[in-house]
Order: structure tokens, then sequence, then C-alpha cells
């Protein structure tokens, strides 16, 4: 039996997101937690196979609670579970171990396919295709080695939230050429927006984290 920890302040949500995941079989919820602190302890206590976390909770985050979860040596997964569409807040999530993070417009589609990647130790990330997802085992995605020098620093400079024109003007290039050479790292790479540049950078540690 695969256990799963919610942790959210909303009734309402966490009774979602438990009928959700009653519709499969083999799976149990274990625990639930209505803040940050709440969710610790219950993390601890629990120690899920995965751990549902709302990013905005009372007392604390819901990347502090994975953040907390990490210094405790847990083997628990987490998906962070948001309003937001952030990359810079996923790009926070991945630097702190998480492998998922889902938006709560998506629950009903998705947050099956994301629990049962986690349940096999791989990243999901919604808004990509499964052969586009960063962390996927799928050996059609490029790696860092098949980009030139060039499309390296700008994919490292577009994953640490550069805008076309500021790599440009960094690199001294005209923003015609930083499109083509970022155009030809996607391509490479097999991703298709910016959110996918930046989920590769650093899952491939081409940004520290």
């Amino acid at each position: 039996m695969k256990q799963i920890m919610i942790a959210d302040d909303h009734d309402a949500v966490r009774a979602g997101i438990r009928a959700i995941l009653e519709r499969r079989p083999g799976w149990e919820v274990v625990g639930e937690a209505r803040d940050g602190k709440e969710a610790v302890a219950c993390a601890i206590e629990k120690q899920p196979d995965v751990a549902i976390v709302d990013y905005s909770m009372p007392f604390m985050t819901g990347l502090e609670v994975a953040r907390r979860m990490k210094e405790c040596k847990l083997a628990t997964e987490v998906l962070i579970f948001t309003m937001h569409d952030s990359i810079a807040l996923e790009l926070q999530a991945s630097q702190v171990g998480v492998r998922a993070f889902l938006r709560k417009s998506d629950a009903n589609k998705m947050l099956l396919a994301a629990v049962e990647s986690l349940m096999h130790h791989r990243s999901f990330h919604a808004g990509e295709t499964c052969d586009t997802m960063v962390g996927s085992s799928d050996g059609n995605i490029g790696t860092s080695r098949s980009l030139s020098p060039r499309e390296k620093t700008i994919v490292k400079l577009v994953a640490e939230g550069y805008s076309n024109k500021r790599v440009s003007e960094t690199l001294n290039l005209s923003i015609k050429t930083t499109e083509t050479h970022r155009a030809a790292a996607m391509r490479k790479l097999n991703v298709k927006s910016t959110a996918g540049l930046v989920r590769y950078a650093v899952r491939n540690n081409l940004v520290e984290a």
C-alpha cells in the first residue's frame, strides 16, 4: 500500500485531493495537515511515500516544508501544489529537491499522473508532454553535451531569468542571434517552452541549486 500525505490549509481542497487519490487502488492517505508546522510533524511521524504540499500555508511555505523534510533525510517525495504559475517558483522548488510542481487548476487532469511519477521517483512537470518532461527516462531527450558553448551559456542565462534583450546585451550579441541560438538549444534539448529550459538547466546543473 502506497502512503500519501496531504497538506493544505483549506478543508475543501484536502477533501478534493483525497477524493481524486482514492480513485487509485493501492494508495492510502495516511495523514493531513493544515499548516506548515503540522506538515513537517506529520511527514516525520508518517514518513509517507509522497507528500502533496500546498505552497501557501500558515507558519511555513510549502518550499520550507520540503526543505525541512530534506534536512530530516526523509525519503518522501514532495509535490508542490499551488495557485501560482511561476517559473521562478518552480525553479526554487527544484532547488530544494522537489520533483513535482502542479497548479491546482490542473489537479483533476494531472494529479494522479504526478503522484504516480513520484511513486517511481521520477520528476513530473505540468505544461509539457511526457516526452519533454525534464527528468524523464526517455532517451530522446537531449543532453547538455549536445549544446555548443554559446547555446549552453544562453540556456544558463535564461534559467537565471534573463530576457532575450538582456542576454544579448550581456553577451554582446544581436537579439536575432540570441533568438537563433536559443531556438537551436530548445530543438536539441527537445523542450518547447522557457519553462522547459529552466527545468532542464536545474536538472542538469547548468545553474546552481
